[in-house]
């Protein structure tokens, strides 16, 4: 994993928050000094946050857990879309979708039936409905994929969430909260910090800001997944049964009990018998 120096920060203009005067009281720890009627960020606290949020995401990832990734806003969609296709990552970022954490038992039903849509479609079981019919279908599935096309790939809750504008995202920020779900957000000056888990002070307008952060969280949780493969991998190998050598059930010869002559022992032992059986026929 790439280190991030401030340098790096500077340059991708992490540090410029907003305007002084919608500044949020609660956001004052993550403020450096204030330039213009604009406050700058500490980059040193930016880069503590972000090296605390890719050991966390990188943990997550490396024991199986998911992280959703949500960025609805014009400017940093398509950079977060980008990076979550990139590390195989689900994402939202059309719209938040209602209730996806304290409603998930819908949510999971609502992303298998677009599932089984699609597989009919495929499939050509479409061809049985009038034509007007398919296309009205295809005009349903193809709505559902645009909101739900990102997380097509969950079976179960997302561990933890990635947001970016902790305040245009404030609903996904209550459910987060209300299912305890851990938060890992770019924080700006006019965001509060409080309910976040591991903030990541920096500017969440600037594309090279969001690009920059949300790299390095992807990248986090791709190589997190690829631990995890690696160590499954080579625990299938240690279980293989090709890998295991055979003990064979025989008992060494060593450790059975010979008897000699057995042939002989069992002729002398008929003997006696046959010669009782002939003298009671006589």
């Amino acid at each position: 994993m790439e280190e991030i120096t401030l340098q790096a920060l500077l340059e991708a203009g992490c540090h410029f928050g907003h305007k002084s005067e919608r500044w949020h009281p609660k956001a004052a720890p993550f403020i450096y000094t204030k330039k213009d009627g604009i406050h700058i960020i500490d980059l040193a606290k930016t880069k503590a946050g972000l090296d605390a949020a890719v050991a966390y995401i990188m943990n997550v990832a490396a024991r199986g857990g998911e992280v959703l990734f949500v960025a609805t806003k014009r400017q940093a969609k398509g950079v977060v879309k980008e990076e979550a296709v990139g590390a195989g990552a689900p994402y939202l970022v059309e719209r938040w979708i209602g209730g996806f954490l304290t409603n998930w038992d819908q949510i999971h039903k609502n992303i298998q039936k677009i599932i089984r849509l699609s597989d009919e479609q495929v499939s050509g079981a479409w061809k049985k409905f009038p034509k007007h019919e398919q296309v009205k279908l295809g005009r349903y599935l193809a709505r559902l994929k645009i909101f739900y096309g990102g997380v097509l790939t969950l079976t179960v809750p997302p561990e933890a969430v990635f947001i970016v504008d902790v305040k245009k995202e404030n609903v996904a920020v209550r459910e987060a909260v209300r299912t305890e779900k851990p938060i890992v957000a770019i924080v700006d000056t006019n965001s509060n910090p409080e309910d976040i888990s591991f903030a990541i002070p920096a500017n969440d307008d600037a594309v090279g800001s969001v690009q920059l952060i949300t790299r390095v969280i992807a990248r986090a949780y791709k190589e997190g997944k690829e631990k995890r493969e690696k160590e499954t991998a080579a625990l299938e190998g240690k279980q293989r049964p090709d890998a295991i050598t055979p003990q064979s059930s025989e008992v060494p010869k060593s450790d059975v009990p010979q008897q000699k002559d057995t042939g002989k022992q069992a002729i002398k032992t008929d003997a006696p018998k046959q010669t009782v059986r002939a003298k009671k026929k006589a």
